[in-house]
């Protein structure tokens, strides 16, 4: 199991522990384009999908928003789930 598929994981078992920076780590590392850098939000896009808004908040995200990336990353595919 690689780094990000134990960090996928992570992310599935707990979604209130999960940061900003992490979360945002993972999209981009699957192929997410991030854009409005400097607002309280940031705006993930990836070919195929509407776009995904995740607020910047301190420390922990809100699950919802976990579990949105989660789903995200699911439907397209692009980690397989074990």
């Amino acid at each position: 199991m690689s780094k990000r598929e134990k960090e996928l994981e992570k992310f599935r078992n707990n979604p209130k522990n999960v940061r900003f920076e992490e979360l945002e780590a993972l999209l981009i590392y699957l192929g997410f384009e991030k854009r409005q850098e400097s607002t309280s939000h940031a705006v993930f896009s990836i070919q195929g999908r509407p776009p995904i808004t995740i607020p910047r908040r301190k420390p922990f995200l809100k699950a919802y928003y976990v579990k949105l990336a989660l789903q995200a990353i699911d439907d397209l595919g692009l980690m397989d789930k074990e």
